[in-house]
């Protein structure tokens, strides 16, 4: 397994809060990182730069006041950038990250090395997401530190490779620290994807059922009561492969035979049409059939911690027999 980098061990937990549009705000962040995990929101969710940074003032200054109140360093936060030609924000928000220092950038839909190296020139990390092998090779050249697998049952833009077979592809041609996202709702779902070859787990549909996120109850609800053979993988919605619940696309007149069809590239920088698009067709991942609440931040990341230990341990317990039998 590799090692997770030093700039990320404050978090107690091998976990990242995924970046969600729409969903992520400064209030999910700053309680996952109060709370061991490293809590991440795309700088879209801000409908501008000058509202971008002051999200990332925010998040500082309470996590500032959190060590100082309490002596414990919290878990760093990430920001989600969209590098793409149309995404007009991207230079002014790539700056508006250096000048703040943020801990973690996480990049989508391109790994340029530029970008790197203006994060890398504060020690900041770079982790681009993935979902083949071919942008693997792209992203290891472009000098990221990790790549975020977004593999089959994921929420939102995801892939379709069994996250098993993804890890071992991306492994024979990077060899930094490796998150993998897909179907991830529990703590032995975070042990699973450690004992797969991961180094830490990418969780987003078990956050938008957080009392702190910015979900619709009614969305939040549907999660509830959704099982992962509601999930639909289409491009129907923004032109880019989604998983979303079949319920919500019911209720936009989205119909069965039109899942096939292919839309306009449209990765979420035309924001008023991006936006009303997912306001109301609601996006989540196979791991739906295990939430069946909306906890506090807090608590829940207490019960991955607990579910997680006794994950563990149950896997040394099977580790012991087998040694004794062999």
């Amino acid at each position: 397994m590799n090692s997770i980098p030093d700039q990320l061990k404050s978090a107690k937990l091998p976990v990242i809060a995924a970046p969600m549009f729409l969903v992520s705000g400064p209030e999910l962040v700053i309680e996952c990182c109060k709370n061991g995990v490293i809590g991440t929101f795309p700088a879209l969710n801000e409908r501008s730069s000058e509202g971008f940074e002051q999200w990332l003032i925010t998040i500082k200054e309470a996590l500032e006041a959190h060590e100082r109140e309490t002596g414990e360093k919290p878990a760093p936060y990430g920001v989600n950038l969209i590098v793409h030609p149309t995404n007009t924000r991207l230079q002014q928000d790539v700056e508006l990250c250096v000048k703040h220092k943020v801990p973690l950038v996480i990049t989508s839909l391109g790994a340029i090395s530029l970008l790197v190296d203006a994060i890398h020139s504060y020690g900041g990390l770079v982790f681009h997401d993935i979902v083949k092998k071919r942008h693997a090779e792209k992203a290891a050249e472009a000098g990221v530190d990790g790549l975020i697998l977004v593999s089959a049952g994921a929420g939102g833009h995801a892939g379709t490779i069994n996250p098993m077979a993804l890890i071992k592809d991306v492994k024979k041609v990077f060899k930094k620290t490796i998150v993998v996202a897909g179907a991830i709702s529990t703590g032995e779902d975070i042990a699973a994807v450690l004992q797969m070859g991961a180094d830490m787990a990418y969780m987003g549909t078990r956050f938008i059922n957080t009392t702190e996120s910015r979900a619709q109850v009614e969305y939040k609800d549907m999660i509830v009561n959704a099982t992962a053979d509601k999930i639909i993988h289409t491009s129907a919605v923004s032109g880019i492969p989604a998983n979303f619940m079949q319920p919500s696309l019911d209720a936009a007149g989205i119909k069965p035979e039109d899942y096939k069809k292919e839309g306009k590239l449209d990765p979420g920088l035309d924001m008023d049409s991006e936006a009303k698009a997912w306001k109301t067709i609601w996006s989540a991942g196979h791991g739906v059939s295990a939430i069946d609440d909306i906890p506090s931040t807090a608590n829940l990341i207490a019960r991955l911690k607990s579910e997680l230990l006794s994950a563990l341990e149950a896997q040394h317990k099977r580790y012991e027999w087998l040694k004794s039998i062999s």
